[in-house]
C-alpha cells in the first residue's frame, strides 16, 4: 500500500506519502493565499523525496476540512482527480481528527482537549475530543465567546486557539495539520477496516463570496 495524503483546509499547504507503516516523505508549505498554485509542486516535492512516481499510489487520503471555501476545494478537487485518473479510492478524513491526532503522537496523549482551527469572520472550526482517537460530537463552527464556557479548563491545540488565548488558554502545538499525520492516522483507519468521509467539504457555513446585489437595471435605448 502507498498513501498520497493532502490537505489544504488551514494555511498549510500538506502532502505526504505513507507505506502502510512509515512515513516516507512529507513536504509543507503555510501560505494562506496560495493553495492552488503551491499544491502540485508540494505533492511533486514529496514523489521526489520518496523516490517513487505517481503511478504508485494506490490510496488518496484528503482533509475534508472544515476550512475556508476556496482552499478546501483546492485539495479535495486535486485528490478527487488524482483518484479518477489512478483508478484507487479516495478517502476523506475531518482535518480536526488529523490534528487532534498529531497532537497525540506530540505528546497530548489524554483528554478530553479541544482542536481550533481559524474560521475567519472572528470565528473558528473546532470540535472536542476524548482522546487523540476519539471526538466527541461533530465539528462546529462559533465565535470563540459562544464557546468560552465549553472549552475552558482543557488543553487546546490549532491555530484557531492561539488566536484567542484568553478564551482557550493552555494552547499547545500544532497549530496546522500535517499530511504525515493525515497520513498515519487513515492508514490504522484502513488497517482496523475503520470508516471515513467521503471527499465532499465540509464547510458548516456559506462560503465567504457573495454575488453582488442592487445591481442597476439597464434598458435597451
Amino acid at each position: 500500500m502507498l498513501l498520497l495524503a493532502l490537505d489544504t483546509a488551514t494555511p498549510a499547504v500538506t502532502a505526504a506519502l505513507h507505506d502502510d507503516t512509515t512515513l516516507l516523505a512529507e513536504h509543507t508549505v503555510v501560505d494562506a493565499r496560495r493553495h492552488g498554485e503551491l499544491l502540485l509542486p508540494v505533492v511533486d516535492q514529496v514523489l521526489r523525496d520518496a523516490g517513487v512516481k505517481l503511478d504508485a499510489v494506490t490510496d488518496v487520503v484528503v482533509g475534508a476540512g472544515p476550512g475556508p471555501y476556496t482552499g478546501l476545494r483546492v485539495g479535495l478537487v486535486t485528490a478527487t482527480s488524482f483518484g479518477d485518473a489512478l483508478g484507487v479510492p479516495v478517502h476523506g478524513v475531518c482535518t480536526l481528527d488529523a490534528i487532534a491526532y498529531a497532537a497525540g503522537r506530540a505528546g497530548l496523549t489524554e483528554g478530553p482537549f479541544t482542536v481550533a482551527t481559524d474560521a475567519r469572520r472572528k470565528e473558528v472550526y473546532w470540535a472536542r475530543y476524548a482522546s487523540p482517537l476519539e471526538r466527541i460530537g461533530e465539528p462546529a463552527v462559533d465565535r470563540p465567546a459562544e464557546i468560552a464556557e465549553r472549552v475552558a479548563g482543557v488543553p487546546a491545540v490549532g491555530a484557531g486557539a492561539a488566536l484567542y488565548p484568553e478564551v482557550f488558554g493552555d494552547v499547545r502545538e500544532p497549530a496546522h495539520v500535517s499530511a504525515g499525520a493525515l497520513a498515519a492516522l487513515a492508514a490504522e483507519r484502513l488497517a482496523a477496516h475503520g470508516t471515513f468521509l467521503p471527499p465532499l467539504p465540509l464547510y458548516l457555513r456559506r462560503p465567504d463570496a457573495q454575488v453582488p446585489a442592487g445591481y442597476k437595471a439597464v434598458l435597451p435605448k
